[in-house]
């Protein structure tokens, strides 16, 4: 007997059900979630004793924790255009020793030319959303929407930023762990796609309201690939929290704002799972770079790393990562070398889709190692800051030839010689053993020429360019 023709229609349709979640399960989700200023030791799950983060504690537990991932660059700007692009800065004019980072005067921003993680995902017709702060130019030829993401809600750049001319220096009050600054005194916009839709920005409720956000764009997108890149503004100074969360932290106004962002992972992974796509996404839990350290107790800790941020001491770029994927990432401990820089080259590789092959690329496809089916490809990593090559490590090896000054960014401090630390043996790069290992010395001054060599050819410095007086559309 002939089956009736609903009956058909939906053996008909089988197929193409089955090729549909086939093929998106040959594309995973990716969320980024991105944190500013953030301290490999301010997590519970890395040895923090007093900030409470369980959401983030049971993402370690049940995926995976890199203990010795590195940032692209130890300042905002080149951190996020190294994660953005698969590149060391320097390649695309996102260091300088001019200016470390954009500001509202800045003219540029991450030149047109570059591919993003989202336009090698939109290869694939993955939705893209930036969510948070973005910090690669403000204008808007330079805006996340001109860079493959189909959307974006954040504020442009740090959240210390145009301070109104008169209001009280933020920076005095950082003696006192509970200090709580006016939002109104720093005039930054907020900003939903090109557009400028508060000003000041209410930061106040800013991590909420980025945590809203993402949760609206993985809910509209729950049948279909998503790109998620969510930067929190947070705990880049000044801090602020949400009513919920101030006062609650044992570590004073920098653990309620920690304690929020742990909220805030907390409902996006609480959403893939209501979602049942916990499956089918892969999320990246990660920090710009290390704490500022200058803030006191406005400023984070490295743990048991040296200094802190702007500095290429491991303070400075290694951060607390955590990979998360039950199902498809096996949990544990991952001690391998990553970065920042390799997540272009790993989504790639997991979404079927391609890297771009025109261009230098500096980043590895770390899918062995979060697949369980070997180790990390990376060996080797370069520390640039300011438009310096400052240090090299190989393997366990790590040589400086340049160093700033560990408490506040941007102070040169004297070397006389390159310094040599062994960072298995001495995380803390206390004990320097140049003189005992002279052919390891050689050996890595002779990467770092290599190195020097094969950046010859970047673009010209670019972050030293102002313009006064921009308006947006309003």
């Amino acid at each position: 007997m002939a089956p009736t023709l609903p009956a058909a229609l939906v053996l008909l349709c089988l197929p193409l059900v089955a090729f549909a979640k086939s093929d998106n399960a040959d594309r995973p989700n990716f969320v980024v979630i991105f944190c500013d200023d953030l301290g490999y030791g301010d997590l519970r799950s890395f040895g923090n004793p007093t900030i409470k983060t369980p959401h983030l504690d049971r993402m370690a537990e049940e995926g995976q924790k890199w203990t010795q991932f590195y940032s692209a660059d130890p300042v905002c700007t080149p951190s996020r255009a190294g994660l953005l692009t698969g590149r060391y800065p320097i390649r695309n004019g996102m260091t300088s020793a001019k200016r470390g980072v954009f500001f509202p005067d800045s003219a540029l921003g991450l030149p047109g030319e570059e591919i993003t993680i989202a336009e090698v995902l939109k290869q694939r017709d993955y939705a893209t959303a930036a969510v948070g702060k973005w910090h690669l130019g403000h204008h808007p030829q330079f805006l996340p929407t001109a860079q493959g993401f189909d959307s974006y809600y954040g504020i442009p750049y740090s959240n210390d930023m145009a301070r109104i001319k008169g209001a009280p220096n933020y920076r005095l009050g950082t003696d006192d762990p509970d200090y709580y600054a006016d939002t109104n005194d720093f005039d930054v916009p907020l900003m939903e796609n090109e557009r400028i839709i508060e000003q000041p920005a209410d930061q106040n409720t800013i991590t909420k309201r980025y945590t809203e956000r993402a949760v609206e764009f993985i809910e509209a997108n729950q049948n279909n690939p998503f790109f998620l890149y969510l930067a929190h503004s947070m705990p880049h100074i000044p801090l602020f929290v949400s009513t919920d969360f101030r006062g609650k932290s044992q570590r004073g106004l920098y653990g309620d704002v920690i304690e929020e962002i742990d909220w805030s992972v907390g409902q996006v992974l609480d959403t893939l799972r209501r979602l049942d796509l916990t499956k089918n996404t892969i999320v990246v839990f990660s920090s710009d770079n290390g704490p500022w350290l200058a803030f006191k107790t406005h400023g984070g800790s490295s743990g048991p790393l040296r200094a802190g941020k702007g500095t290429t001491f491991e303070g400075g770029q290694r951060v607390p990562t955590i990979f998360w994927g039950p199902g498809r990432l096996p949990a544990g401990v991952v001690d391998g070398l990553g970065s920042t820089i390799d997540l272009l080259e790993t989504f790639a590789s997991l979404s079927g889709t391609s890297a771009p092959t025109d261009r230098k690329m500096d980043g590895h496809d770390l899918s062995p190692a979060l697949l369980g089916k070997g180790t990390s490809p990376r060996n080797e990593f370069f520390y640039w800051t300011k438009g310096e090559l400052h240090a090299v490590r190989s393997g366990p090896w790590k040589l400086h030839v340049v160093q700033r000054e560990p408490v506040n960014y941007g102070r040169e401090a004297p070397m006389d010689h390159p310094e040599l630390y062994h960072l298995e043996k001495d995380i803390s790069e206390a004990h320097e053993v140049s003189a005992t290992h002279p052919e390891i010395v050689a050996d890595l001054t002779r990467r770092l020429e290599a190195h020097r060599t094969d950046t010859a050819d970047s673009l010209p410095e670019q972050l030293g360019a102002r313009t006064p007086n921009f308006k947006y559309r309003r």
